[in-house]
């Protein structure tokens, strides 16, 4: 399922790999009451990697903590009492993704209470929100953050690993616990659309081996790259790359959404296609890397197979997907991919 060889291939087994049982069929004609959604039964009790939690009754005011939790609920319809502020690919400051503003526009709503989590999060400010849940199924939560915040509202944390959430679970996960689990289901349908058609479009990136990596011009001594534990790796797994062979590996062996391997193996990374990687405009960071003589071991670094997401512009921001930044940036993204594979 993660290596199909044709774009037909790719678009069908997107569907299977994001949606993850999700039911919503896009044949169905608005109103009909025979396929709306049923009412929401609670209490809900969800799953988690800290155990359990009940929600009593629908929330009313909702807070997210951490990474695109907010997305879930305004892609739904439900605007937060507050969540994040946005502190790395923000493109004017405001704290608010580009994304985000506009689906805060689309629902006439203002921006919420945004909760600064420059050094961790600020409690006091989510307990001033008085939610009735909190958001937190794709985040970095400790036990220690996870108690903190279950005293001030039942909270939804990641299923299994911190930052390793898959998108399709962060929807599914997130929209049980605002009663809008069939919602969740149609959503995840409708991105798994916008992304096949998206991919569908550049052919030379189908089955292509492709690492995300931070590239650190201070110190190439080690290779850092992303685990497909981690939604910007999964992903890309999901819809038709592949996993070089040394990232599989690690994968397999870790759960960690990140791993590293001395440059000295550097020869590891030979089966890559494409690197993903953060940059600056004049991509001196990858001119760094071809000049390293580890790093420019690496085939596709050394022949500019590279695709350079500028640090912390709203692009870069998307590639770790999320509800709304997706219809945002998918074909940017992929468009920047698909330049990097034409020089293989």
């Amino acid at each position: 399922m993660r290596t199909p060889s044709r774009v037909l291939a790719v678009a069908a087994s997107i569907a299977v790999a994001l949606s993850l049982g999700a039911c919503g069929d896009s044949s169905e004609e608005p109103g009909d009451a025979s396929s709306a959604p049923a009412a929401a039964q609670f209490p809900v009790t969800i799953t988690h990697a800290f155990g359990t939690t009940t929600i009593e009754a629908k929330p009313e005011r909702v807070a997210a903590v951490n990474w695109a939790n907010h997305e879930v609920a305004l892609a739904l319809g439900v605007v937060p009492v507050g969540f994040a502020k946005a502190s790395w690919g923000d493109d004017d400051g405001d704290g608010v993704l580009p994304w985000v503003k506009t689906k805060l526009t689309e629902l006439g709503a203002g921006t919420p209470v945004l909760f600064d989590e420059t050094d961790s999060i600020d409690f006091e400010a989510v307990a001033d929100t008085t939610p009735d849940v909190i958001l937190a199924a794709y985040s970095g939560l400790t036990k220690e953050d996870y108690d903190k915040l279950s005293q001030i509202a039942p909270t939804v944390a990641y299923p299994e690993a911190a930052w390793g959430t898959s998108l399709a679970d962060m929807i599914k996960l997130n929209s049980q616990a605002l009663g809008l689990a069939a919602e969740g289901d149609a959503l995840i349908a409708s991105l798994n659309k916008q992304v096949a058609d998206a991919f569908a479009k550049y052919p030379q990136l189908a089955g292509k081996k492709v690492m995300f990596t931070y590239l650190d011009p201070k110190d190439f001594s080690q290779i850092g790259f992303y685990t497909t534990h981690d939604p910007r790796a999964g992903f890309l797994a999901d819809i038709g790359f592949v996993t070089p062979s040394a990232i599989a590996k690690k994968s397999a062996e870790s759960s960690a959404f990140w791993e590293t391997i001395s440059a000295e193996q550097a020869d590891q990374f030979a089966d890559v296609d494409i690197v993903i990687t953060y940059d600056d405009p004049q991509g001196s960071i990858l001119a760094a890397a071809q000049k390293d003589p580890l790093m420019s071991k690496i085939p596709a670094i050394a022949r500019g197979s590279v695709a350079g997401l500028q640090d912390s512009t709203p692009l870069a921001a998307s590639a770790n997907p999320s509800p709304l930044s997706i219809g945002w940036g998918i074909d940017k993204y992929f468009a920047a991919l698909a330049a990097a594979a034409d020089k293989i």
